[in-house]
Formats: C-alpha cells, sequence, structure tokens
C-alpha cells in the first residue's frame, strides 16, 4: 500500500534546494523506507516535499519502499517492519545501501526530510 502523503508536493523548487537533489541522485541505486500515515499530521506536512525531492532526483519508484503505520491504542505503531525496524515515530525514513544502513531522519529532526538525509549522506557519496 502506498502513502497518499509521499504524492510529490506540486510547488516544492527543486532549483531551490538543488544540492540537496543532488547529494539524492548520488544514491539512486540505494532503497528509501518510509513509513508514516495518511492520518499523521507531521507526514502530511513533510512526505509531500521529501516525495518531490525524490522525484526531483530521478530516484526510481522500486528504490521507494512506503509502509502504510496505525497507531495502537497505547500509542504504539502498528505496520509492516516496525519491530525489525524500531519505528518508534513517524514519519521515519530509512536510507540503505546493500541491506547495511546509511541514514535515518525521525519525526522530529530540526530539518527538513529530503535535507536532513542529503545531511547525513554527504560524507558517503561515491566518486
Amino acid at each position: 500500500m502506498s502513502l497518499a502523503t509521499m504524492d510529490p508536493n506540486p510547488v516544492w523548487d527543486a532549483d531551490a534546494h538543488a544540492d540537496t537533489v543532488e547529494i539524492l541522485r548520488q544514491f539512486d541505486d540505494a532503497t528509501f523506507r518510509v513509513w508514516g500515515g495518511d492520518w499523521c499530521k507531521d507526514c502530511r506536512a513533510q512526505l509531500p516535499d521529501f516525495g518531490a525531492a525524490l522525484d526531483a532526483a530521478g530516484i526510481r519508484d522500486e528504490n521507494v519502499h512506503e509502509y502504510a503505520v496505525e497507531k495502537a491504542e497505547d500509542g504504539s505503531k502498528v505496520g509492516p517492519l516496525v519491530e525489525e525496524y524500531g519505528i518508534d515515530y513517524i514519519p521515519t525514513v530509512v536510507v540503505e545501501r546493500d541491506g547495511e544502513e546509511l541514514a535515518r531522519f525521525v519525526e522530529s529532526e530540526p530539518e527538513p526530510i529530503a535535507t536532513y538525509l542529503a545531511q547525513e549522506l554527504v560524507g558517503q557519496v561515491q566518486s
């Protein structure tokens, strides 16, 4: 199941985020795992811009895995791979290459998702 909140924001300006897009573009072979919920206000606020950044970077759909998460009565998160990846907050985005976690964004980071991940990934850019 895909997340409606991952539909790219049509007014997101790739030119204004050219450095971020260029770094993400260099990870077109990585897997981007996105946990979110269309019911979640943080996801509705953050994921459309991230979807637009992935589009601008040319990340193929098959490299983006979206996992719909629900909230249990006790506040815990329930959904695909939630336990395996230790998902407590959404949105959470994990970037992996060859099964190795390269970067992780969790809900309340101070930067937008794409910017935060680009900052984490910049030291791992392959020449």
